[in-house]
């Protein structure tokens, strides 16, 4: 999942990032990107503390990840304390985790769950409620080590609406207890949930994704081959 923008701030972030990395430039200040190994862990870990805040102080709050990994210590704890706090957090994970959910007094209001399907999941997604103002930002970090610490990685924030909504909207129906997924349960355990209680199939969200997509591609005409 990427952005193909036109948008100058966006621009003029990457500009100072490739000019910081060639060294032309000294250290940078980002106005739409979070950037490892300097910024991303904090300033995720300072929207989580935001929805605390907002949670304590009886405002709308909610933590909506979608990602690879996640083994970062202090991104779980992070994640750990929103949970005791009341925030609700769904985390959509591929592959390693380290998080323990739905463990009374720690984790009750945390969900973990992977989707394993056909195509490799590959996107990342941070989402935040923000008291009903929804602040949103994709890119190539996952929450591990590696990418915080050692690695030059860039988060970018979505600004425009519609997308906005739709990238909470596509994790959300990952999440969904109608959509075919494995499930990490407080024990560390996967169980895979593939059948509602009256043992119909539930819904595989990639083929819903790709028939979508044909459905958009053909309402444009199809695509045209010269």
């Amino acid at each position: 999942m990427g952005l193909l923008t036109d948008d100058r701030e966006v621009a003029q972030d990457l500009t100072r990032l490739f000019n910081q990395l060639s060294g032309y430039a000294p250290r940078s200040t980002f106005h739409r990107l979070l950037v490892a190994p300097r910024s991303i862990r904090d300033g995720l870990i300072e929207r989580i503390n935001r929805e605390i805040a907002n949670k304590k102080a009886g405002k709308k709050a909610g933590i909506l990840f979608k990602i690879n990994s996640i083994v970062d210590e202090r991104m779980t704890d992070a994640l750990y304390r929103a949970s005791q706090a009341g925030v609700p957090v769904m985390v959509q994970v591929r592959g390693i985790c380290s998080i323990k959910p739905g463990i009374p007094g720690l984790s009750e209001n945390i969900r973990v769950v992977s989707i394993l399907g056909r195509f490799l999941e590959h996107s990342r997604v941070y989402a935040f409620k923000n008291d009903g103002d929804p602040e949103v930002w994709i890119g190539s970090a996952d929450l591990m080590h590696r990418n915080l610490d050692r690695r030059v990685e860039a988060l970018v924030k979505i600004v425009d609406p519609e997308q906005i909504q739709y990238l909470i909207d596509l994790v959300k129906h990952g999440m969904a207890e109608t959509t075919a997924s494995w499930r990490l349960m407080p024990d560390q355990q996967w169980v895979r949930v593939n059948r509602n209680d009256a043992g119909l199939r539930l819904e595989d969200i990639q083929e819903t994704l790709m028939s979508h997509t044909s459905s958009r591609v053909a309402g444009r005409g199809g695509v045209s081959r010269h």
